[in-house]
């Protein structure tokens, strides 16, 4: 279609997610979910010059900032010299303007002594605040965009009027009749992953897995970003979004990665970032204290909510530029790069072998060569700079658009013998040179990069302790304990189609899934349960001294820990796991499972974390008209009706009829004991599983992120992707995040520092 066939007053969905109305001015685009960009610029009118944010600009079940307008800000004015209009509250301007002076320009203050691990004053660091303003130059946010905020619901843009609505926004011109589209913005994945494979990944000693090799306008290919495996444990490094779905689909158990080392705070190195955070488990985040510190004010201003509950949700390990520090067995040692903001590139060395990623870079000598005339670096930066490890056995090295990053035809001038060890990431395939000797990133799983290295001391027990830290009965086990963990466990090996476990026969075993796949198959469940590693199976038959009640049987070859049943029933007597195993065992029936797999507040959860769930609900009767939780008191426990109905009033005045599956109450109020901000009574006689934070409250802090990524149920569930459980979840939380959103703008709002 030519640019000049299209018709104004219809309505564009983009395949990510958020609509384009074309009208008399132009497209305007509502919501813009992460990569949106890429859907844009393939469209006639490519990216659209104006916006308007979504009411809730972060998707909590999929962990992704829906109002990302980075990149579009940086392609209308980079690109087509022209500012980006945003129309949104003033509260939301605010924000959107926080996180954007964070990404363009990093932090106000810059001390990058708190990066040092010693505190010997004659530390050198480099003084890296020359370099962000030798990149900005006079450039002020003003000159980016330009906020234009509803005044009674409404704004007008050149003869265009934008009306917001509780669920929509409609625009009109010309006294014709509103085009509405929905306020609310869902998000699809779009992504390439590859070849699937045929039977599930194992991790190698040492190897690198390619997530994305382009950048963050390239519609063609995925956005750059990848996969150390060390000691058969993975660590993300700058995730994309999608990853995690990325990595299911390629037969990629996401459990094996529970670290990432993040570099930037550019949208296309940290998008994917806070989707693992919110997955299964704890993560564990490398950076340095100033990367940190940035990445949580920006998100904060996305989610509107305060830096310490965000920090709260994962493990962070702070990164020093004077002092290597150690992931799974390898050795990391960190510098700062040169790019726009502080961004940190990091050399590996696992056994025998080296690797570095440059990460954002302007690695050219000519232009260091000019900062040092120009006083923008000194001598000492310059040496740093000069020495780049191009020794080591794998560079994985950006190329980009200068001056931010480093132009590829360098890299291809570079002597042979190094240009056969680079590895091109950050590139669109059309823009790499066909006729040098470097290679450019190739993505999927089955083009994982294999580093061959001699075994590491004690590796059969490295990956023992690693499946053991994976499970929530181990995550306290004292130094004795884990001895008699080594005593008692064997390893066995299980080929595809083989039963590990057949329903009747006596249960003698107790397992732990270290690799492949299985599935439990029990008549009457709305869906199958599916068991991968780190996931444990056969304990019912075990403490009941029963029968096997279902069939397990391996879907590809299965390598597991096992654990004999005296042996097992001795190491878990006193412990908490005994408790919540009998408590498991007490609960479990066909009902709990369907009710968590069905239900859709659930829908986000992994089949493991329904399973623990299912070992803290307590069955509840009430007759009609009872109060189950009163507004304003603390939130002790959440109700998951099985019959009858339930009824949740907001202080407004706003009601809803919650039925079988639904869940009542707030999931982030009461991991956080905070006062409910809506009254539940049962409207009927009603049957309800109760969930208390007393019983939960470990499951919690080990699965952050379900806190988050739970629908609340305090909306009708009817439309897609949870898509009305986000939107009730934010007007539930809203009085109670007010003063977290107000307290963020005040603390990050200030203006960044001026530049030597």
């Amino acid at each position: 279609m030519k640019e000049s066939e299209i018709q104004v007053g219809t309505v564009v969905e983009l395949p990510r997610g958020g609509r384009i109305v074309r009208t008399p001015i132009g497209g305007i685009q509502v919501g813009a979910p992460p990569e949106t960009i890429k859907d844009t610029l393939v469209t006639p009118e490519s990216v659209p010059r104006i916006f308007v944010l979504p009411h809730d600009l972060f998707h909590w079940q999929k962990g992704i900032n829906v109002g990302d307008m980075e990149f579009p800000i940086y392609f209308n004015f980079f690109i087509r010299k022209q500012k980006v209009t945003i129309c949104c509250t003033e509260e939301q301007g605010a924000r959107l303007s926080v996180a954007i002076r964070e990404s363009v320009f990093g932090p106000g203050k810059l001390d990058l002594r708190q990066d040092l691990f010693s505190d010997d004053p004659d530390s050198w660091v480099p003084d890296i605040s020359r370099e962000l303003s030798f990149f900005r130059g006079a450039l002020a946010l003003e000159d980016l965009f330009d906020i234009v905020c509803f005044k009674d619901d409404v704004v007008e843009i050149d003869g265009v009027h934008i009306r917001s609505t509780p669920d929509s926004f409609q625009f009109s011109w010309d006294g014709l009749e509103a085009v509405s589209v929905p306020a609310a913005v869902s998000y699809t994945p779009q992504y390439d992953i590859g070849e699937r494979l045929s039977t599930p990944f194992v991790p190698p000693r040492f190897g690198v897995t390619c997530l994305g090799p382009s950048h963050g306008f390239d519609p063609h290919d995925n956005t750059s970003g990848f996969i150390i495996w060390l000691n058969h444990s993975g660590i993300m490094v700058d995730p994309p979004v999608n990853c995690t779905e990325w990595l299911l689909q390629s037969n990629v158990n996401p459990k094996f990665i529970d670290s990432i080392i993040l570099t930037h705070c550019h949208a296309d190195h940290d998008a994917g970032t806070f989707q693992k955070i919110l997955q299964e488990g704890r993560v564990t985040v490398y950076t340095t204290p100033t990367i940190m510190q940035s990445f949580l004010r920006k998100y904060a201003s996305f989610s509107g909510e305060h830096p310490d509950f965000l920090r709260s949700l994962f493990d962070f390990h702070p990164v020093y530029i004077d002092q290597s520090f150690y992931v799974h067995g390898g050795e990391f040692a960190v510098y700062y790069s040169v790019h726009s903001i502080p961004t940190m590139a990091f050399r590996l060395t696992f056994q025998d072998k080296s690797f570095v990623y440059s990460s954002d870079h302007q690695n050219d000598p000519d232009i260091h060569e000019s900062m040092l005339a120009g006083g923008t670096i000194d001598q000492r930066r310059y040496e740093q700079l000069k020495s780049f490890p191009w020794d080591a056995d794998v560079i994985y090295h950006e190329a980009g658009i200068a001056p931010l990053h480093t132009p590829v035809t360098y890299l291809a001038n570079l002597p042979e013998d190094v240009q056969r060890r680079i590895t091109c990431f950050h590139i669109a395939e059309k823009d790499f040179p066909g006729d040098s000797l470097l290679s450019r990133a190739s993505f999927g799983i089955e083009n994982t990069r294999y580093l061959d290295t001699a075994p590491p001391p004690y590796e059969e027990a490295y990956r023992v302790l690693d499946v053991l830290k994976q499970l929530d009965f181990a995550r306290d086990m004292s130094v004795p304990k884990v001895q008699q963990f080594f005593g008692i466990v064997e390893r066995q090996t299980f080929r595809a189609g083989e039963h590990i476990i057949r329903k009747g026969t006596r249960g003698n075993y107790f397992y732990i899934i270290m690799n492949g796949n299985a599935a439990v198959l029990v008549d009457n469940l709305v869906r199958g349960k599916a068991l991968g590693a780190y996931d444990y199976f056969g304990e019912v038959a075990l403490m009941t001294d029963s029968d096997r009640t279902a069939d397990v049987i391996a879907e590809s070859e299965v390598e597991i820990l096992s654990i004999e049943r005296s042996r097992f029933l001795n190491f878990i007597a006193g412990t908490e796991f005994e408790t919540v195993l009998r408590r498991l065992i007490r609960n479990r029936s066909e009902e709990t499972w369907n009710l968590l797999a069905e239900g859709l507040p659930f829908v986000h959860l992994t089949d493991y974390q329904r399973m623990w769930l299912e070992s803290v609900l307590q069955p509840r009767e009430y007759g009609a008209s009872e109060v189950l939780v009163e507004y304003g008191a603390a939130v002790q426990e959440v109700f998951l009706v099985r019959d009858g109905r339930l009824l949740v009033a907001e202080e407004g005045g706003k009601t809803n009829t919650l039925q079988r599956g639904m869940l009542a109450g707030n999931m982030g109020e009461l991991h956080r004991q905070q006062p409910s901000t809506v009254r539940v009574t049962s409207e009927t006689k009603v049957s309800v599983f109760s969930i208390a934070f007393d019983d939960v409250k470990g499951f919690l802090d080990r699965n952050p992120g379900a806190v988050m990524r739970v629908n609340d149920g305090t909306q009708p569930l009817s439309e897609p992707d949870g898509v009305s459980s986000l939107r009730g979840s934010a007007d539930d939380l809203r009085s109670a995040r007010a003063s977290a959103r107000a307290e963020a703008i005040a603390l990050y709002a200030a203006p960044p520092a001026a530049g030597p």
